[in-house]
């Protein structure tokens, strides 16, 4: 059971082929944007939308296609059910097919249903073309302008990827900052230069939607009271939900989270005797690098029952391909802060090294959290040209030694600025103090070696 991604994974943001190589196109064409500052003048890009999306999806789709083919035709072990499937009893499914209901039992059952975009119970919405992350790929011609509802991941990088492409983008949020589950001092400053490059519209709330003609208008209010803003087009990426309502996890004997997700302990099993879950359905982390983790751990636990391995959800690394391109790991310092954790922070600008010269840039930066008394690495956060590594790396692999590793925990040494959560507070308001190196340089002052 699982339709959305390879294993139930959102196949958005990290991992995800037709939008990395959207996000290529967008860096390429916002090149010449940025290419005069070193004293290259390039011309701005022509964009020829058709080609592009026809290119991507030439590809993507036979992939996809052969999947299909695979399961339903060429794979004797495999009989393919396309439809919706709930459980009617333990192990007991009920497929809703377009030939009619089908009933399936089996001894195991994997759920990877996967998640699809939350919608907002938003007036006149249903009665509005309005687009998804599942859908604005596909646009048969590129906007003139597009509202995009969202301040996450998936919001900030289809902005970065349209706006690049020459469609004016208005963003509108909710809370006060883009991006606002990264570290603070990340998230401000991406909220700080996405204003420069888009309409962000933050501390909004959307009250109806409507058309008027071609285009649509959105009606907010906000801190300056009642506002409307209008396009040709309106992205909701507001975030996405499991799909476990459709599942009827009751009917399985499947408990559930809080968050409305499968439970699952770590060897991806659930309540239910002889049921294990992977991906968004059962994950609090919806990407697919995770899923497939999880995938490989089920496929394990299904085949040798007698010697089962667990999931590491330790270090999940995440990056967000937008402009300027984010990489993230462990902790933040909101987050412990908030858990009482001790900690020092270092930042190194992108300015204060050679390689940030050679790109003149100024806006970057990179932030590390690390136990006080040992020096272990709590967090890591970098934001600026090229922060993510390529490829992204899989967090069941990129971050765990491959074999047993006895030795020492890995170590920082707190630069002399370093500072503790507590000391951070009376400091808030004061400018940003570059990161001095054990010899009592400080980067940008001269020339870098």
């Amino acid at each position: 059971m699982g339709p959305t991604g390879a294993y139930g994974g959102t196949c958005l943001n990290v991992g995800c082929i037709p939008t990395k190589m959207f996000v290529h196109v967008a860096d390429v064409a916002r090149t010449p944007a940025g290419s005069a500052r070193l004293g290259v003048d390039l011309a701005r890009p022509g964009v020829r939308w058709p080609d592009l999306r026809d290119r991507i999806f030439g590809r993507i789709d036979p992939i996809a296609a052969a999947g299909r083919r695979y399961r339903a035709e060429d794979n004797e072990n495999v009989t393919l059910y396309e439809g919706t499937a709930r459980f009617t009893g333990p192990r007991r499914l009920a497929v809703d097919t377009a030939q009619g209901t089908e009933t399936i039992t089996a001894d195991r059952v994997v759920v990877a249903a996967g998640s699809r975009p939350a919608l907002p119970d938003l007036p006149g919405l249903h009665r509005t073309d309005y687009l998804t992350s599942d859908t604005v790929m596909r646009l048969d011609h590129l906007p003139r302008r597009m509202i995009i509802m969202g301040t996450g991941f998936v919001s900030t990088e289809l902005a970065h990827v349209f706006s690049a492409l020459g469609t004016d983008i208005t963003l509108i949020g909710r809370s006060d900052r883009l991006l606002r589950h990264e570290d603070t001092d990340v998230s401000q400053r991406f909220t700080d230069l996405a204003a420069d490059r888009w309409d962000v519209r933050l501390n909004r709330t959307a009250q109806r939607v409507g058309h008027d003609g071609d285009r649509i208008r959105l009606h907010l209010t906000g801190p300056y009271g009642a506002e409307t803003v209008e396009a040709e087009a309106l992205l909701v990426a507001i975030g996405r939900i499991p799909n476990t309502d459709l599942l009827d996890a009751a009917a399985g004997g499947l408990e559930l989270t809080e968050r409305g997700t499968i439970k699952v302990d770590d060897t991806q099993a659930t309540s239910a005797e002889g049921v294990w879950a992977l991906g968004d359905v059962s994950s609090d982390h919806q990407l697919k690098h995770v899923a497939n983790h999880e995938a490989r751990v089920v496929q394990h636990n299904l085949l040798h029952p007698d010697q089962p391995i667990t999931s590491d959800h330790r270090y999940v690394p995440h990056a967000v391909f937008s402009s300027p391109k984010i990489a993230s790991v462990g902790l933040t310092e909101q987050d412990a802060a908030r858990r009482g954790i001790p900690y020092v922070t270092a930042v190194q600008d992108y300015a204060g090294t050679a390689y940030g010269w050679a790109m003149e840039d100024t806006t970057g930066f990179a932030k590390l959290l690390a136990d006080p008394d040992t020096g272990q690495l709590l967090g890591a956060h970098i934001i600026g040209p090229e922060a993510p590594p390529h490829p992204a790396p899989d967090p069941g692999h990129a971050l765990r030694p491959r074999r047993p590793h006895h030795g020492p925990r890995p170590v920082l040494d707190p630069p002399r600025h370093a500072r503790t959560h507590r000391e951070r507070v009376a400091q808030t308001r004061r400018a940003r103090r570059p990161m001095t190196d054990r010899g009592g340089h400080t980067p940008g002052t001269d020339p870098p070696r």
